[in-house]
């Protein structure tokens, strides 16, 4: 997707002086978007939560709070299968809530898991979603068991605050080199970073947990988030090359780890990074982070901050659709926001170190940790943990975690790491692997072992066209087109999203299908294996048919054409069959 030219960069490319947090709107307008009103008048993200909960007469809550319980880490949603149906019965929308954990890089105890199982099945629809950002998923919660949901959620020593709405949201953290010592720092550091970015109102602990509010006391503050907080999300991600599982490049502020002789000497800092597009809408589209230098790591707290408060301040507060820091940066340039961001530190940063990514996807089965533990990947399948036939994954995860003794690992491509495992514990949790069909990751070919999908119908209320209850469907057609090439092992990146909103990064797939309506797509294709370059449109609102003879024909040409080794989307791109938007300047990453 090529991005138009940037027109208004020059007239915007300004100083503005230090402003009060969250007073600034866009320079190019003097009115705020709805939202912004909301959160200004929502005394610090309280609103009239208290009383939509207590109103018995609806499942749902008002409509200024259902902007407001996003920060409380809950989207209000009701079942579309269903609508038309009530419609005509004249009863309202079959309203329930989704709600999403705060839990930084996804490391969660057995205790733990224990605990969110317990919850997923008294208060929510019987599964646990694993997202592509290592969070947690409920789906189904009825208004009247919320508060109970959250402060069951919270007894586990997990929390959801911030895990939605316009505030930094779950940070990532690699997940897949466990076995390095290293990679236990940069998790220390990403997990300190979120607290430190965790908003300061005592909203959340007041509604859900009976927290008192203390009358006459020192007055509450959001010393970073301002009365209006952040004008979108914020999202950040910790990479420790090789590996690029969290498709560091898809983030508002990227932490590239840079090791020297097995130690973190500090992070590369990519910033502007973002998957979001609309349809229809040129002046929307999904754009990678761009590198701005490096920093010691007791240095990343404060270009966090510093990057976030200049977004706080710059960022569009009239067009939610362009408020994302991408656009800030689009329209006033990198080299602005980069002296805007070290003067804000305090600090010049220092030019980026050199790094290499191999791959974005997840290392399955057995890995040694060489201490004497081992961690094992699991392939789940869109994320979703359910018990269906038999396959009773639900049931199996609750197994092991009642006779673990490492942790459980969340990857940022919705697949689990059984970490930490004591080898004389291996045979015990094959076992159990086996015998609850959880054992995927030894059945499956690449592209069903790296495909990913947002839930899409019938919970979320921007989907346009299926994405999770699809994906197995498609997969089975694919891979018999690739089977009839002789590409059953060739490892092929897949990403069905059912919207151009992009949760499950559908704009870094070497194939990827955006919904655009009911059983139709936009199919993109090109990017590469690492996260280093966008797709491109290729063919648009397609259906099913259109979309297999389509894939068909290039698979053919890539069986007969590839280099040994070469990706899909790397052929795509030598033949000139799609030419999507540049990539990280190579002599930035070699």
């Amino acid at each position: 997707m090529t991005r138009p030219p940037n027109l208004h960069k020059q007239e915007c490319n300004v100083a503005f002086p230090f402003a009060t947090p969250g007073q600034i709107t866009h320079p190019m307008s003097t009115s705020t978007s709805s939202i912004e009103s909301i959160k200004q008048a929502s005394q610090r993200l309280r609103g009239s939560l208290r009383e939509s909960l207590a109103d018995a007469h609806t499942g749902a809550i008002r409509a200024d709070d259902t902007a407001l319980i996003k920060f409380h880490g809950s989207y209000q949603q009701d079942d579309r299968d269903l609508r038309d149906e009530r419609r005509q019965q004249k009863l309202e929308p079959a309203y329930s809530f989704m709600i999403r954990t705060r839990t930084p890089g996804g490391v969660v105890t057995p205790r733990q898991w224990l605990a969110l199982d317990a919850i997923a099945t008294r208060y929510a629809n019987a599964s646990l979603r694993l997202t592509t950002r290592q969070a947690f998923q409920f789906h189904g919660v009825i208004k009247r068991e919320l508060k109970a949901t959250l402060q069951a959620i919270n007894a586990s020593l997990i929390d959801t605050v911030a895990a939605c709405g316009d505030v930094n949201r779950n940070v990532l953290v690699s997940a897949n080199p466990v076995e390095s010592q290293a990679h236990a720092v940069v998790h220390d550091w990403a997990a300190r970073l979120s607290e430190h970015l965790k908003p300061k109102s005592r909203a959340y602990y007041e509604i859900w947990l009976d927290e008192e509010h203390i009358a006459g006391g020192e007055a509450e503050s959001e010393p970073m988030y301002g009365e209006t907080y952040l004008p979108r999300k914020f999202k950040i991600a910790f990479a420790v090359p090789p590996t690029n599982d969290v498709d560091v490049f898809a983030h508002d502020l990227g932490c590239i780890a840079v090791l020297e002789d097995g130690e973190l000497a500090g992070f590369n800092i990519s910033v502007g990074g973002g998957m979001g597009a609309s349809h229809g809408d040129a002046t929307t589209y999904p754009l990678l982070g761009q590198l701005i230098g490096f920093v010691r790591p007791d240095q990343v707290f404060t270009i966090a901050e510093a990057v976030l408060t200049t977004q706080r301040d710059f960022g569009n507060r009239v067009e939610r659709k362009r408020a994302r820091l991408k656009y800030t940066i689009e329209d006033r340039g990198l080299d602005w926001f980069k002296s805007e961001v070290e003067r804000r530190c305090g600090f010049t940063l220092a030019r980026a170190r050199p790094f290499a990514f191999e791959h974005n996807g997840d290392r399955f089965g057995w890995i040694d940790g060489h201490d004497g533990r081992w961690h094992l990947t699991l392939r789940i399948e869109s994320g979703r943990i359910a018990d269906h036939g038999e396959a009773m994954h639900l049931s199996g995860l609750r197994e092991i975690a009642r006779s673990h003794r490492g942790d459980f690992r969340l990857t940022p491509n919705q697949n689990l790491v059984i970490a930490n495992v004591e080898a004389e514990d291996r045979a015990t949790i094959d076992a159990l692997v086996a015998a609850h069909r959880l054992d995927l990751y030894r059945r499956a070919g690449p592209l069903r072992l790296n495909a990913l999908a947002c839930v899409a119908l019938p919970s979320c209320g921007l989907a346009m066209a299926e994405a999770e209850r699809y994906l197995p469907d498609l997969l089975g057609k694919l891979e018999a087109l690739l089977g009839k090439q002789g590409l059953d092992d060739v490892p092929i990146h897949l990403r069905i999203s059912g919207c151009p909103n992009g949760c499950s990064r559908p704009y870094l797939g070497e194939i990827a299908l955006i919904g655009k309506a009911p059983g139709r797509y936009n199919l993109m294709l090109g990017a590469d294996r690492r996260g280093q370059r966008l797709n491109a449109l290729h063919r648009e609102n397609i259906d099913e048919p259109t979309i297999l003879e389509e894939l068909d024909s290039l698979f053919a040409r890539y069986a007969a054409g590839r280099k040994p080794d070469e990706g899909f989307g790397d052929f795509l791109v030598r033949y000139a069959i799609v030419r999507p938007a540049a990539g990280i300047p190579v002599q930035v990453i070699a």
